[in-house]
């Protein structure tokens, strides 16, 4: 169902969430906060089945504002709770929210007229990262450097125009409608995948400066090197079922991780076979990893010298966290989907909770 009234778009905020005692209500005091008074709005939050007091925290908050639906995500991931939330909007306008964002007051507003004065399928800001602690303030400022990422365009707060991806989304129904909403099979990347097929059929995704949010990353390298991991594992996913990737920077962290693995295999299959060290070999792989850790150290550099040179020491393991966790689950992901059913139903039993 959708609607309009007095003229004006209806416009629908949904947002997927689990498990998110400690967030919740921080973000339901920034989704009243927003500047929603000349806007013909509704909320639906998809719960994930929370079993630490989030539904609780939800059930009273929708009962204090009528505008804001609760409703149930049981297959608790992402692209499922997203789906559910647009079934039960609405409005002619989706705005995604997530919880682990900070808004600035006119977020939805400037998304609503973006979406209206571009034309485009789906129009964002950037993801602008905002962390606190020594590790975590690391990561955030690794977040906006081209190393980290690969020079994605949605990591730079500054660019406007057409982007393959942007941080969250906002759509209007039909277009959801016509493309297919979100890829279910997928618990992680269901956004990038629906932006590809966006782009696919001719399409544009926009990024504005004007859109504006503030994005809080891990705080711990491991808790990144699990995060990319997963992101690497479900792009293959992705690059199966489109049968080529969205861009060539996402296959580069697992080529380089393959290339040494393929390195260290063949210098112990010679001295086990006896064939006599491979010397040509261990300079050329020596020589790319010298020249890996060059580009660390100067990613690193440049960070330190904007984010403050005392966290120049773990900002290396920072950038390896981003991309040999992304490479590695690349790798295990070509392991796991080159056998998965052709069904392309991936998610039973891998990473399968909607979770940070």
């Amino acid at each position: 169902m959708n609607g309009k009234c007095s003229g004006r778009p209806r416009v629908s905020i949904i947002v997927p969430c689990r498990n998110e005692a400690a967030s919740i209500e921080t973000f339901l005091k920034s989704l009243l906060r927003q500047e929603l008074q000349n806007l013909n709005w509704d909320a639906v939050i998809a719960d994930g089945m929370s079993d630490d007091g989030t539904r609780e925290v939800l059930r009273r908050f929708s009962a204090e504002h009528p505008r804001v639906q609760v409703i149930d995500n049981p297959s608790r991931i992402v692209s499922t709770g997203l789906n559910a939330c647009i079934r039960a909007a609405a409005g002619d306008i989706i705005v995604r929210m997530d919880v682990h964002t900070e808004y600035k007051s006119d977020y939805v507003l400037r998304c609503v007229e973006v979406l209206q004065n571009t034309n485009a399928a789906n129009v964002g800001g950037a993801c602008i990262a905002l962390q606190t602690g020594y590790v975590g303030r690391a990561i955030a400022g690794a977040f906006h450097s081209p190393f980290a990422v690969g020079g994605a365009q949605w990591h730079q707060p500054d660019y406007e125009g057409p982007v393959d991806t942007v941080h969250l989304g906002c759509w209007r129904r039909e277009v959801l409608e016509q493309i297919g909403c979100f890829d279910e099979s997928l618990v992680r990347n269901q956004d990038d995948e629906l932006n590809f097929r966006l782009t696919r059929t001719g399409r544009t995704i926009w990024q504005s400066p004007e859109i504006v949010s503030w994005y809080h990353p891990r705080s711990s390298l491991g808790a990144l090197f699990r995060q990319y991991f997963q992101y690497g594992f479900w792009k293959v996913a992705v690059i199966k079922k489109h049968r080529l990737p969205a861009s060539w920077r996402h296959l580069i962290p697992g080529a380089f991780v393959l290339l040494n693995c393929a390195l260290l295999l063949a210098v112990l299959l010679g001295a086990m076979t006896g064939a006599g060290p491979l010397w040509w070999l261990i300079a050329a792989g020596t020589a790319m990893d010298i020249a890996y850790a060059i580009a660390v150290v100067a990613a690193a550099s440049l960070v330190a010298r904007k984010d403050g040179w005392t966290l120049f020491p773990v900002l290396p393991l920072v950038f390896c966290s981003y991309h040999f966790g992304y490479g590695i689950g690349f790798l295990s992901g070509i392991y796991y989907f080159s056998a998965a059913p052709r069904s392309g139903r991936y998610n039973d039993g891998i990473f399968t909770e909607l979770t940070r």
